[in-house]
């Protein structure tokens, strides 16, 4: 059974948001396997953390143009909240790098941010975006 399986509520009806989402939910499942095994190594879970800022430097540029091109009214809110889990996904990364221990800690986070950010402030946007014709 999968740590975190996709469902629809993860789902913003948008293919690119929703792809890219549905990889988050890959990786977050990777890593729980990765620190449930008895072969964890740090390079893993440094790869791991690596890919992670990559994806949200990628993921909230996409949906950020999104907010501007559209207006959407609770932009800068949004954005503080992508802001604050970059800087915690490079705290943890930083964190690694120096040789602690952080994969629960990274685990929590993206577990927290797929039920709470994504399902509920994500959700947010969707009935704006439809207004503007963009998610189905």
């Amino acid at each position: 059974m999968l740590f975190m399986p996709w469902s629809e509520q993860l789902e913003v009806g948008i293919a690119e948001i929703d792809q890219q989402h549905r990889w988050l939910v890959d990786t977050t499942n990777t890593l729980h396997r990765l620190l449930s095994s008895q072969e964890a190594c740090a390079d893993q879970l440094g790869d791991i953390l690596e890919q992670l800022m990559d994806y949200t430097m990628n993921h909230f540029i996409v949906e950020e143009e999104l907010f501007q091109r559209l207006g959407y009214p609770e932009s800068a809110a949004h954005k503080a909240q992508h802001n604050l889990f970059c800087e915690r996904v490079m705290g943890l990364l930083t964190r690694h790098d120096m040789g602690e221990t952080v994969g629960l800690d990274a685990l929590t986070l993206l577990k927290d941010w797929l039920t709470n950010h994504i399902i509920k402030v994500d959700k947010k946007y969707v009935e704006h975006f439809r207004a503007q014709g963009i998610a189905i």
